[in-house]
C-alpha cells in the first residue's frame, strides 16, 4: 500500500487536473462527500447534536465547507468556524464557502486570538469537533490562534473527525509541528500519507480512513510513490510455498559470526530464529572459549568453534576461516553479541568488505563500523543490511537520538542511498531503507518488544529468508512484518509484556501459517470509494 508524501500527493492533484482535466473543484467536492460518509457512519448520533466545523482558509478549510454543507443536507445542526477573515479565502475553497450561504449555515470568523477567546465558549457546545484547519502541505511551527485552537479542541470532551491529517501533524515525519489535533477518526484522500503511519503520528490519527476521490491510475504510476506500509495480503504474496521434494541441501545454509562471553544467547537467538524460518542449514562460528555453552542451547545449529587464546572473542585472525567457510553458504550473520575490541572490528571491517554473500550486520557488529560507516561500507563485493535501533542509528550517522527520531523515514534513506546498503531502522514502526531510495515502513508489533534479544532474533529471520532464496527486499519486509506479527499474538494472547524474545522466536512457524493461509490480517485502515 503507498505512502505518500506532501510533495507526491501535491503532484497527483496537478497531474489530474492538468493532465486529465478533472477540476480543482470535483476533487475537493468528492474529497468533502466522501469524508462526511464516514463521519455518518462512525458518529451515528450526530443527528440529534451540533456539530462544530473548524476550518482554515486553505484546501482543507474547503474540504470542511464541503462537508458541513453535506452534513446539513442530512439533517445535522453544523456551525462552521473560519480561522481568518471570510476576505481571505481564495479559490475552490471560496467557492464553496460561498455555497453555504444558501443553506443557512452559519459561518463565523475567528480572525485572531482575542476573537478566539471570545468565542471558545459557544464553539464547545457541540458533541464532534471537524477538524478542517490545516493539512498535508503545513511546512512551518504552529503558533498563535491555530495554536491556541488546537489545544483547546485537544483539551475538549467532544470526539474529534480530522480532515485529511490532524492539524499540526507532520505528512513526512509523523511528529506534531509545536502542536497537533489528536483525532479519533481521520479520512484521508487517495492514500495515506507518512505521517499516518508513523508514530507519534498513528496515535494522533486514530482510526485511519482512506477516501478515493478519483485520481487516475496511471497518475498515479506516474508519480510512483516511493514509500509503501507492508500488508498481511502483500506479504503472503511475496512468500512461496515450499516444494515437495525440498531437503536441507536445498533450503539454504546460514553461516553466523557471533558471542562471545556473557552473551552466547545472542548467537544462539540469531542461529535459532533462522531455523525457525526454514533455513535448512545454519553453522555459528564462535569463540572457541563459549563453544560448549552454544552448543548446548542452540541443538539444531552446527557450531565452528575458532581458536581464541583463551580471550572468548573473534578476532582478525579467524578472517581468513570465516571467509572459506563462506564458500558454500548464501548469507553471513554478523555481530549479534560479538564485542567492539579492536581486532573484532578488524575482523567486521573485513568480513564486510570480503565477503562473498550478503551480509546482515546489527548490534556489535554496527558499534564496530560505527567510527567511520563510510571506510568500513565501501568497496565491498555483496550487498549489505545494517539493522540498528535508534541509538546505533545515531553513532553511525553522528546525529542524537533525538535527531534519528524526528525524522525516521529520512534519516535511514538518506543513509542506505549514501552508502548503497539496505537500513532496517528498528522500534515502533520499524522502517526499512533501500539503496534506491525505496522505503517500506512496518505496522506490527508493540511496546512488549522493549526486551533483551528482539534484535538478534529478527537479525536471525532475515538472514534465514535470504538464506532460503529471497531476495533481499523481500526478506526484509517478510522477516519484519512476522517478527512483529509474533509478538503481537503473544500481546493478545498472553500478556502486554512479559514475554521474552525466545517466546517471539518459537512463534515465528506459527505466524508464517497464519499469514501463509490468510488467517492473519493487518491491523486495519478503512477504505471508502468515490462512488
Amino acid at each position: 500500500m503507498y505512502l505518500l508524501t506532501a510533495a507526491e500527493m501535491r503532484r497527483m492533484d496537478e497531474m489530474t487536473i492538468e493532465n486529465f482535466g478533472l477540476p480543482g473543484r470535483v476533487l475537493m467536492e468528492n474529497a468533502g462527500r466522501g469524508a462526511t460518509r464516514v463521519i455518518l457512519e462512525k458518529f451515528p448520533d450526530i443527528y440529534a447534536e451540533d456539530v462544530t466545523v473548524v476550518a482554515g482558509r486553505g484546501n482543507n478549510g474547503g474540504d470542511g465547507f464541503v462537508i458541513a454543507r453535506y452534513l446539513a443536507q442530512a439533517g445535522v445542526h453544523v456551525r462552521v468556524y473560519l480561522l481568518a477573515e471570510r476576505r481571505k479565502v481564495r479559490g475552490d475553497a471560496l467557492a464553496n464557502l460561498e455555497m453555504l450561504s444558501a443553506l443557512d449555515i452559519e459561518v463565523v470568523e475567528v480572525p485572531d486570538e482575542t476573537a478566539f477567546t471570545r468565542i471558545k465558549a459557544e464553539m464547545g457546545r457541540n458533541s464532534l469537533w471537524v477538524d478542517a484547519i490545516l493539512g498535508t502541505g503545513l511546512s512551518d511551527e504552529v503558533k498563535g490562534l491555530f495554536k491556541a485552537v488546537i489545544n483547546y479542541i485537544n483539551n475538549h470532551p467532544a470526539p474529534v473527525f480530522a480532515v485529511d491529517i490532524p492539524s499540526g501533524l507532520s505528512s513526512e515525519t509523523g511528529n506534531p509541528m509545536g502542536a497537533g489535533i489528536k483525532a479519533d477518526v481521520t479520512a484521508t484522500f487517495a492514500f495515506a500519507k507518512i505521517g499516518h503511519l508513523l508514530m507519534p503520528g498513528a496515535t494522533l490519527t486514530g482510526r485511519l480512513h482512506i477516501i478515493d476521490i478519483g485520481i487516475p491510475p496511471y497518475v498515479v504510476e506516474h508519480v510512483a510513490p516511493r514509500q509503501h506500509l507492508s500488508r498481511a495480503g502483500e506479504i503472503r504474496a511475496s512468500m512461496k510455498a515450499r516444494p515437495a521434494q525440498s531437503h536441507k541441501g536445498t533450503t539454504g545454509h546460514l553461516l553466523a559470526a557471533a558471542g562471545s562471553p556473557g552473551k552466547t544467547g545472542a548467537a544462539v537467538m540469531t542461529a535459532m530464529a533462522a531455523m525457525r524460518c526454514g533455513a535448512g542449514l545454519v553453522t555459528v562460528c564462535v569463540p572457541e572459549r563459549i563453544n560448549t555453552a552454544v552448543e548446548c542451547q542452540a541443538c539444531e545449529a552446527m557450531t565452528h568453534p575458532i581458536p581464541d587464546s583463551g580471550t572468548g572473542i573473534l578476532t582478525n585472525a579467524a578472517a581468513n576461516d570465516i571467509l572459506a567457510l563462506l564458500e558454500d553458504k548464501r548469507c553471513l550473520a554478523l555481530g549479534p553479541g560479538i564485542g567492539t575490541d579492536g581486532k573484532t572490528i578488524r575482523l567486521v571491517e573485513n568480513l564486510v568488505k570480503k565477503s562473498p554473500v550478503p551480509v546482515v550486520l546489527d548490534a556489535d557488529g554496527l558499534n564496530c563500523i560505527a567510527g567511520n560507516p563510510a571506510k568500513a561500507l565501501k568497496g565491498r563485493k555483496a550487498d549489505v543490511v545494517l539493522t540498528p535501533h535508534p541509538g546505533e542509528m545515531a553513532r553511525l550517522t553522528g546525529l542524537t537520538t533525538e535527531d534519528i527520531q524526528k525524522d525516521r523515514v529520512g534519516t535511514a534513506r538518506s543513509f542506505a542511498e549514501t552508502h548503497g546498503v539496505y537500513i532496517v531502522l528498528k522500534g515502533a514502526r520499524t522502517i526499512m531503507a533501500m539503496p534506491d531510495g525505496r522505503v517500506q515502513v512496518n505496522p506490527t508489533g508493540n511496546p512488549g518488544m522493549a526486551s533483551g534479544g528482539m534484535g538478534d532474533v529478527l537479525t536471525g529471520m532475515i538472514a534465514g529468508f535470504i538464506t532460503q532464496g529471497y531476495n533481499i527486499r523481500s526478506s526484509l519486509r517478510i522477516a519484519v512484518y512476522i517478527h512483529g506479527a509474533a509478538a503481537d499474538t503473544l500481546h493478545r494472547q498472553q500478556a502486554y509484556y512479559g514475554y521474552l524474545a525466545s517466546d517471539v522466536m518459537n512463534m515465528i512457524p506459527e505466524t508464517i501459517k497464519s499469514v501463509m493461509d490468510g488467517s492473519l490480517v493487518s491491523p486495519s485502515v478503512a477504505y471508502t470509494p468515490v462512488l
